[in-house]
């Protein structure tokens, strides 16, 4: 495996400062923008982000996947977060790598190259979490950057987007290996 466990869990947990940093800077009177009828509004943008790495994880991390499971899972973590006001929102993502961490601790080197089927594709667990909640992290996270951009938040720069700092605060923080 490329990334250890720990360094896994560690990227996951960066994800989420990432995109906990991006939320501080959004306005509630930003909350209904969307760029477009079909697209997501921000806030729907910001539930997703509640739902999204925590359903993957599990159907990664439980290895049995069907459409039928994962649809359940979804529309159940959906529902709970379609409820949510913007501060349960911003707690909900801040109690993630918590989550991350409980969900991955059990897991060996052997679970993470061992193979599973989703989607109709077969990959080994490390590499859907890479491909789904990883990745998935930082194009939603492109996305709600992009949204407080054209929000008018021009202040931001490259800094908040891919090392959660404002540009001003000097260089990111340092993250511990464990």
């Amino acid at each position: 495996m490329v990334l250890t466990k720990q360094e896994t869990i560690a990227a996951l947990q960066n994800e989420v400062r990432l995109v906990l940093h991006l939320m501080s800077k959004i306005d509630p009177a930003m909350l209904d923008y969307r760029p477009s009828p079909k697209q997501r509004s921000m806030k729907e943008l910001a539930r997703y982000l509640v739902v999204m790495a925590p359903v993957q994880l599990r159907a990664i991390i439980e290895g049995t996947f069907t459409m039928e499971t994962w649809t359940k899972a979804w529309r159940a973590e959906e529902a709970m977060a379609n409820v949510m006001n913007w501060d349960e929102v911003k707690a909900a993502v801040a109690r993630q790598p918590a989550l991350f961490a409980e969900l991955l601790a059990p897991c060996t080197d052997s679970d993470f190259r061992t193979e599973i089927e989703m989607f109709g594709n077969r990959a080994t667990r490390g590499t859907w979490v890479v491909r789904l909640p990883l990745c998935h992290y930082a194009a939603y996270r492109m996305q709600l950057f992009l949204y407080l951009k054209a929000c008018g938040r021009d202040e931001l720069n490259t800094m908040n987007l891919w090392a959660g700092v404002d540009a001003s605060a000097g260089p990111p923080p340092i993250i511990e290996r464990r």
